[in-house]
Parts: structure tokens; sequence; C-alpha cells
């Protein structure tokens, strides 16, 4: 094995470049993988154009910190580790293992109480320099990482869907959907898709997915949806009401990270209905609160990382039930890192784009 690697390194907004660097040596505990793919996320690309607004804090610098490797949803072989990691994780090397996108500290009060997806340092790889990403030939996992493996048998770029599909049931389940349920998905990217499927899964009453693509939501029906409506067209409010007997949905997850898609929600919901909100917001998002309080007492909820999914999203992606060829739209080279970024910042071409170093 080289002693040196290609990496992207960020330096900055709109400054990222391929660069040789150290292959990393793993500490007692950790692991060396090799990178067999790396999806590239919406949230990397609000990072590369310098967003600042993420996680609850508008007034600090940048989430990402410079001269960190990007990448936080991938798939790779473990190469090197000890036997205290292979313990830990019951892996081995020759093993292709992914792991949890974020690194729990394990000692803050909600790693105590077992909220690890909301670790206070909350170092997810590929956003600071104590775990460096997965745009890169090699990774390390650290001790504290959570890793599960993943079948060979699936292509690199369907293995590393993992981690966004992941995400998508963490939603699901916050949504609390029964038998009897109306559910609408607002987004047919990579997120709402996953959330079709997780939603379907749960055998509710009927699944309404939302998108201005006709091709997102041709795949919207493969994964699950019995209904789909193109919102530059038709009316989802008016369309929902209609097969609700004027009532509104039960559900809405709210998947695109446009402010129209929150009112859009409120406004088809029933009374005591369920909003989920997982987009990532680059603009801030007004509405009137009391839809939410005095009119409909709506239960608002949060959804954050893939927390407990992710067994269940190797499972789904091992049982062959997503249409992953069509999802996973774009396969590039490492060294085409800035064409991928482009196209996610397109939307009009790609479903998944990931890298393959």
């Amino acid at each position: 094995m080289s002693e040196t690697m290609q990496a992207v390194v960020s330096h900055g907004p709109h400054d990222y470049r391929l660069e040789e660097v150290p292959v990393p040596t793993p500490g007692p505990g950790e692991a060396l993988v090799r990178v067999e793919a790396v999806g590239i996320c919406a949230s990397d690309l609000k990072c590369y154009h310098g967003a600042t607004k993420f996680w609850g804090d508008a007034s600090r610098p940048a989430w990402a910190e410079t001269e960190v490797i990007p990448g936080h949803e991938f798939v790779g072989e473990i190469v090197q580790l000890d036997d205290a990691a292979a313990a830990r994780w019951k892996v081995g090397v020759g093993d292709r293992v992914t792991s949890e996108q974020i690194v729990p500290c394990w000692k803050c009060r909600y790693c105590q109480r077992g909220q690890y997806w909301m670790c206070a340092p909350h170092d997810i790889y590929g956003f600071k320099r104590r775990t460096p990403g997965a745009m890169a030939q090699y990774m390390i996992f650290p001790a504290d990482a959570l890793v599960h493996k993943i079948s060979k048998d699936l292509p690199p770029a369907h293995a590393a869907f993992v981690e966004p599909l992941s995400c998508a049931l963490h939603a699901v389940e916050r949504g609390g959907i029964r038998f009897d349920d109306v559910v609408v998905v607002a987004g047919c990217g990579p997120i709402g898709l996953g959330m079709i499927a997780g939603a379907a899964a749960k055998f509710p009453a009927r699944i309404i997915a939302l998108d201005l693509s006709d091709t997102k939501l041709e795949l919207a029906k493969l994964c699950g949806a019995d209904v789909t409506v193109n919102i530059s067209r038709q009316d989802p409010t008016q369309i929902v009401r209609d097969l609700t007997e004027g009532y509104g949905a039960d559900v809405y997850f709210e998947g695109t990270g446009h402010p129209s898609a929150v009112l859009q929600g409120l406004n088809l919901l029933r009374k005591l209905g369920t909003f989920v909100e997982y987009g990532v917001f680059k603009d801030d998002v007004t509405v009137d609160w009391s839809i939410i309080s005095d009119d409909k007492e709506l239960d608002v909820r949060g959804a954050h990382l893939g927390p407990h999914c992710w067994p269940a999203a190797v499972r789904m992606l091992e049982s062959g039930r997503l249409p992953m060829d069509r999802i996973c739209t774009h396969q590039l080279p490492l060294a085409d890192f800035q064409a991928g970024l482009d196209l996610v910042g397109d939307g009009t071409t790609s479903i998944k784009v990931s890298l393959l170093p």
C-alpha cells in the first residue's frame, strides 16, 4: 500500500481541491478502511457554498472546518484493525463495512441517556478535523464509531446509500404511521424516496408523493407511492382533501428543504395531524403558527440522522426492493468531484451522485 493517497480537501467555500495526502494510520481500537464509494449529500453542497445556518446556531462560523476531507455517506473494506476493534465491532480484515455518520463522544448528557445522535460535540465525518470523511482512498473509523457490515453483493454506490436511507427511516419512525393513515411525502430525492419506501413498509392506507419532476415521481411509485402529484401542474392540498373526505392527511414528511413546502404541509394536514421535518433550509421559514396551535393542534417533529435504523436500512438494500439502479444515477471518479457537486447543485439530471475512489 502506498504511503500517500488522493483526497478531496476543503479549504473553504468554493475551494475544494484534489490533493495527495498521507494515508492515515489507525490508532488503538481504530480501523483503516479503503473507501469504495462515497455519496454527495445536499448538505455537502451547502457546505461547499459556505452555509453557516446549520444545527441551531446561525451566529457561529461555517459548521464545516477547513483542511478537512468531506464525505459522510460511504462504504468500504477494512484493511487494518487491532483485536480490540475487531471484537467491539465483530468485523475483520476484508469485511465490507459502513459507519454511522456521527461519531459519538459517549460522555455527554445525550450519549449517557442513549440519545447518541444528538451528541453535544457532534463529530460527523467530513465536517471536523477530528473526523475526516470519505472523499479519499482511505479513511479511519475511530474507536467510538458505530460500525455495520454490509453485503459485498451490492454495487458500491448502492451500498453507500445506506446512510441517506437510514436517515429516511428515522424520519418515518418519527411520523408514528398507523395502518389507516394517509401519508404525504414532499420531495422525491434520495431522502424522500427512502421515506416512501419506509412508509410503505408500515402499510398505511395511502402514500402520496409530491415533486416537480415526473421522473422522480415515477421512482416514487417504484418505491411504494400509491398516488403521485406534480405540484407544478396540480394542487396537492385539493387532491389530498379529495382523497380524505375533506379532512386532510394524517402524516406529512417534509424532505425538500424549501420554505414553501412547510406551509404546504401545514395546509394539507388534518386536525391533530403530524408534521415531520427533515429538510435543511438555506433560507428562513415564516409561517402562521396559529395553524399549528389554535387551528389544528398539530404534532410537529424534527428528524436528524438515522439512529437505530442502520440495520434496517442494510436489510432493505440487501433485499433488492428498491430500484437502486435508477436511484444511483451517477458514479464518478474521485478526480471528478467538482462535476459531482455541480450535478447535485443542478438537481434536474441526477438523483444520487457518488464518487468511487
